[in-house]
């Protein structure tokens, strides 16, 4: 599913200290001859992918009443694919301080933090995403490695040094989205996000893969964020460690629970997001 609705961003890498940091590739490789076969490695990872929990630490940036704040804080991260994910943050001894998921029906993002307290939440069917949010359901699909190529001729292969970049281009030609792929293991470390002008909107930086099962990794680190900074308000930028990864299960009536969009109440602000977007799950 490497078609999805867009929402997270990343062309400044977050500069802090609290921040991972992605090492970068030391050997270079032939790689793939051609798009056709880079997107025939990509989805034999995607044909791998499993149910998983995962749990880590969390750095945010946002902006609230034009100023911008951090919080550090632990992750709790349930994936049921191909469109199931549910985040949760706990943040200042609140559980659910920050928690975004989504459903074959559904999306949404919810912060409740003391300067920001937020829902948004959008149905897939009207192929609509966060515009200028740096969190977001999508992106967590795309970079935990649920992906779906679509029309393999709208991709294009070309080469930067330990790379092989997939270019995605839409009906008008315009580029969509980059995926930076390492040519010695053939695991996503880069994509970026374009608008219709072909201007990086957001960028998501992958690296320290975990393995999860016999033929599928997840990334340790991961950092994203929007690349204009136009103090609008809520999440801006995001890094994740991710300190466990492991295969699991879910019973039917734990996954319903687990991946229910849940009730807006308390929200100062709550935001249906419609008519902004092109692609989906």
């Amino acid at each position: 599913m490497f078609r999805i609705f867009t929402f997270l961003l990343l062309c400044v890498v977050v500069a802090t200290g609290c921040a991972p940091t992605i090492r970068k590739p030391e050997r270079v490789c032939p790689g793939a001859a051609s798009a056709n076969k880079a997107l025939s490695l990509l989805e034999l990872h995607s044909d791998s992918i499993v149910p998983l929990r995962a749990n880590g630490q969390c750095f945010l940036e946002y902006y609230s009443g034009g100023k911008k704040h951090k919080e550090n804080f632990p992750v709790k991260i349930w994936m049921n694919p191909p469109v199931e994910i549910y985040l949760q943050g706990d943040v200042a001894f609140d559980p659910k301080g920050v928690v975004l998921g989504s459903n074959k029906d559904e999306f949404w993002l919810t912060v409740r933090l003391k300067e920001i307290s937020s829902y948004w939440w959008g149905r897939w069917s009207g192929g609509n995403y966060f515009k200028n949010l740096a969190v977001n359901p999508g992106i967590m699909l795309e970079v935990m490695g649920v992906g779906k190529i679509g029309q393999r001729e709208d991709w294009f292969l070309s080469k930067e040094g330990a790379y092989d970049v997939l270019a995605k281009k839409n009906s008008e030609g315009a580029v969509i989205r980059k995926m930076y792929v390492y040519n010695c293991d053939y695991l996503v470390r880069k994509i970026e996000y374009f608008d219709a002008n072909e201007q990086a909107v957001i960028v998501a930086e992958l690296g320290e893969y975990k393995k999860v099962s016999k033929d599928f990794f997840v990334p340790g680190v991961i950092k994203i964020s929007r690349c204009i900074d136009n103090k609008d308000e809520g999440p801006i930028a995001v890094s994740f460690t991710i300190e466990l990864a492991e295969q699991t299960s879910f019973m039917e009536k734990q996954r319903e629970m687990i991946f229910r969009r849940p009730e807006p109440d308390g929200f100062k602000r709550v935001l249906e997001i419609t008519g902004y977007g092109q692609d989906r799950p």
